[in-house]
């Protein structure tokens, strides 16, 4: 790994790209401390901190939404769009499958689509979070409908322009730019983190009770690298298929045999999404017009009952089988395989690949499903039994979504670098 990261720093263009990226990260660091003129956020981080799909946001926003800066939302209504506009190319609206099926025309055209949507659900978004705010809190100096579209505004505005930073990041930078930003997001909030269970577990307590709350801490940090570890697996592990090629006329060794990969988790973090937003957004929906109903329905959904985590946990797996189907055609998979004239060894080519890799694929989500749900429960499990902060907690989105684009980044990067020392060698 050493040599590695020596290898990339060595490379120029490489050190370049990584230069930039920093540099755009630095922007939106900036840009996250700034706060939208004319709000009142000292009753805000308290209360973020007690809803879900609040504190959700405000974690892919590093931390951005209880200081209602002017990156508060995020790239969440742009993430949101695009899962809405990649769910309707599913053969629901067909003129946006014909367009996946157009080549690179068809995906700027849709790119284009899930930007001017992606404005749309930012300004809804905004609008409903800032006039919830204010009725709740009194967070605006001017709590009037003009003060309400000012801030709204200022909101979308500060969205688009983290989609442009990040639209900078992938063409001239490393990575995908738009995961890049939601992971330095999280990452910058680590440190707080860690610095808050040290004060409520060792600061906190008593010179009796010091060393148990050093003891309490060491296993909270090793707790937390089990978890780490264990998500790395999860987002690694594949079922490989044996593949062989009707045209092969010599004996193939060990080593030449072609696995046909099929991921563990092929649906990552979007199910736990999903599930969260069904749970939560009928909720903020519901306390614009109706308090009474609200705290009702709020006390049996919240997270932090057993009720609501029960459904979570429920509605996290069925996502999960649900968009893994979306994800992965064991159909076209069998199609594609017959044209590539390779078929698997004991299973005849058609109908009967299919419907193996539809069986294979439903076995292994189970496992997939298990180890996401166990994942996403754990933030709101561990705080029931221990003194730990809601906020603090272990687990959850955030690390799902650090160790998948540090995955994928490092992939990248490695590859980058191997294509450059191909070119030398040609050279």
């Amino acid at each position: 790994m050493g040599r590695t990261f020596a290898s990339l720093f060595k490379n120029k263009e490489i050190r370049k790209k990584i230069f930039f990226t920093l540099a755009m990260l630095l922007i939106y660091r900036v840009g996250s401390a700034i706060a939208v003129p004319g709000v009142n956020t000292t009753t805000l981080s308290s209360q973020i901190a007690d809803n879900s799909i609040l504190n959700m946001m405000n974690l892919l926003g590093g931390g951005a939404l209880e200081k209602l800066s002017i990156f508060a939302m995020g790239v969440t209504p742009y993430i949101t769009a695009s899962i809405i506009i990649q769910l309707l190319s599913m053969d629901v609206i067909p003129a946006l499958t014909e367009m996946t099926k157009s080549g690179q025309t068809g995906r700027m055209k849709m790119e284009k689509i899930t930007r001017y949507l992606g404005v749309v659900l930012s300004f809804v978004q905004a609008y409903s979070l800032v006039y919830g705010f204010d009725k709740q809190y009194a967070i605006l100096e001017n709590a009037n409908l003009s003060g309400y579209l000012y801030t709204a505004t200022v909101l979308t505005a500060g969205t688009m322009f983290l989609i442009w930073i990040g639209d900078r990041i992938s063409m001239k930078g490393i990575g995908n730019g738009i995961s890049i930003i939601i992971f330095a997001g999280i990452v910058a909030n680590i440190p707080s983190n860690f610095m808050q269970v040290y004060n409520v577990l060792v600061a906190g307590s008593s010179s009796s009770e010091m060393f148990n709350g050093i003891l309490q801490f060491a296993l909270y940090c090793a707790l937390y690298l089990v978890i780490i570890v264990f998500v790395i697996v999860m987002e690694t592990a594949v079922r490989k298929i044996p593949i062989q090629y009707t045209n092969s006329t010599t004996t193939r060794s060990g080593s030449d045999i072609t696995f046909l990969p099929l991921k563990i988790n092929s649906a990552s973090v979007i199910p736990v999404i999903f599930a969260q937003s069904i749970i939560t957004a009928p909720q903020i929906v519901i306390s614009f017009f109706n308090t009474d109903l609200y705290t009702t329905l709020s006390s049996w959904l919240s997270l932090t009952s057993w009720t609501g985590l029960l459904l979570y946990a429920l509605l996290t797996i069925l996502f999960t089988f649900f968009y893994t189907d979306l994800q992965v055609d064991p159909e076209q998979m069998a199609d594609n395989l017959g044209k590539s004239g390779a078929y698997i060894p004991g299973i005849r080519p058609g109908s009967e690949t299919k419907t193996y890799l539809h069986k294979v694929l439903n076995r292994i989500t189970v496992l997939g499903a298990a180890a996401l749900t166990i994942v996403a429960v754990i933030p709101y499990i561990l705080p029931m039994f221990t003194s730990l902060p809601k906020s603090t907690s272990i687990g959850g989105t955030g690390i799902i979504i650090v160790v998948g684009v540090a995955l994928e980044t490092m992939a990248q990067l490695k590859g980058q670098l191997t294509q450059k020392q191909y070119h030398g060698f040609l050279r």
